[in-house]
């Protein structure tokens, strides 16, 4: 997979109040095995380490890949975030 950025995150709650839907629902292909996430019309990824390590703490972040791709991914509080290095 592509290394990604994080260029936004918040609770899901949050995603949630912002998106105008009441929950999000969490899907596996059948066919690849991987686990997507929906919210209206809409869906984002599921962290690979899903279900092995259950969401206790949901958080979504927005993410762009290395060619420019940007999608939602749906993760543990925790789980693939920044490391503020220093601020200017």
């Amino acid at each position: 997979m592509d290394s990604l950025t994080f260029l936004s995150t918040m609770t899901a709650d949050e995603f949630k109040a912002l998106h105008g839907v009441l929950k999000l629902d969490i899907f596996r292909n059948e066919k690849t095995g991987k686990n997507f996430f929906g919210f209206g019309n809409e869906y984002g990824a599921v962290y690979a380490k899903y279900p092995t390590e259950p969401i206790k703490e949901a958080m979504v972040s927005e993410v762009a890949t290395s060619s420019g791709e940007t999608f939602f991914l749906l993760h543990n509080k925790g789980e693939h975030s920044a490391t503020k290095m220093e601020t200017l």
